[in-house]
């Protein structure tokens, strides 16, 4: 089982519209609702792929109810309804719901899609405010589940009440108990995050400029993993992924560039690199999965879901390079 850990999920709305203009009325065109926040978004992938997997973190008020009532598979499509990405003829595999409830009401995230250009624009809300009594009753829950857990991720936002620390104080007991740990968050949460070595952490090229003070990514990334990961995975967009572990550095690449949707692009590349992970793949082979798992999803028309057939085509053609070792 796979745990992925959510503290600011969302319930994540897109709308489809022909043109977005500024200071104008809009006809919206397709609206879809999923289950969102980053590490909803890697399970919902994950089991697209045939990995079982627990979600957990909060979700309170009206919108969390109905943000586990589709992640239950009650959607206005019926239950049951296959992840996007499912192979035809095949079931998805399990999402366990382990959400801890909080009195505050989950935050909604709204993505407007503008049909001309292919661009996105995303308003996010602000998170319940979560008591020190809710967070104890996660860090409990959060320790049990571990027990069964062959990976872990912490992903995104924290929501208010929660301080900076907390993606450390959750690093440490997955290491302690055995338990590979990927973190992808940003800023001081990562900053706190990285100086209990996790595992993995994924930043995008922002992220790590902002945490290391460098534009370069091979530098930026370098200097990353010296500030206390085990590996580093940056995120550069439409040029793939760059990874520094400690058996090498390997740059891996689309085979081209596309236009689409991006949200969600690095959540199915997290999904794609803790899937490699507990199947036993070799670095390249893991790489390759997260770059050829991100485009699809660019190709998608929602976070969390992910064009399959355009990854099955897109997966053998990633160019993986390794790099020589710094001198």
């Amino acid at each position: 089982m796979i745990l992925t850990v959510t503290l600011n999920t969302a319930l994540d709305l897109t709308y489809d519209v022909p043109k977005l203009v500024p200071h104008t009325s809009h006809r919206v065109g397709d609206i879809s609702e999923r289950p969102g926040g980053k590490g909803l978004n890697v399970a919902r992938v994950l089991s697209a792929l045939g990995h079982e997997t627990t979600v957990t973190g909060f979700a309170g008020g009206s919108t969390g109810a109905v943000l586990r009532e589709l992640l239950a598979g009650h959607s206005p499509d019926g239950p049951g309804t296959p992840a996007p990405g499912t192979a035809p003829g095949t079931d998805p595999a399990p999402i366990t719901d382990a959400l801890v409830t909080v009195a505050g009401n989950t935050r909604r995230t709204i993505a407007v899609v503008d049909r001309t250009t292919g661009d996105t624009t995303q308003l996010n809300e602000p998170g319940p405010l979560v008591t020190a009594d809710e967070w104890t009753a996660f860090l409990g829950r959060y320790e049990e589940l571990l027990a069964g857990a062959d990976a872990v991720a912490l992903c995104g936002s924290l929501p208010p009440g929660i301080h900076v620390g907390a993606y450390a104080e959750l690093v440490r007991p997955a290491r302690a108990a055995g338990v590979p740990v990927l973190l992808d968050t940003s800023g001081e949460p990562l900053r706190r995050g990285i100086a209990a070595r996790p595992d993995l952490i994924k930043p995008n090229a922002d992220e790590l400029a902002q945490l290391t003070g460098s534009r370069d990514p091979l530098r930026a990334t370098r200097d990353a993993r010296r500030r206390g990961a085990h590996g580093v995975i940056a995120s550069l967009g439409p040029d793939g992924v760059l990874a520094v572990t400690p058996d090498g550095t390997w740059q891996a690449k689309p085979p081209a560039k596309v236009l689409g949707n991006p949200t969600g692009a690095g959540d199915s590349a997290v999904a794609g690199l803790l899937s490699g992970l507990v199947e036993g793949l070799g670095w390249p082979d893991r790489l390759r999965r997260a770059v050829a798992l991100s485009t699809a999803t660019v190709l998608a028309p929602t976070a969390g879901d992910f064009d399959r057939a355009a990854y099955e085509e897109l997966l053998p053609r990633v160019v993986v390079e390794e790099h020589a070792p710094a001198a």
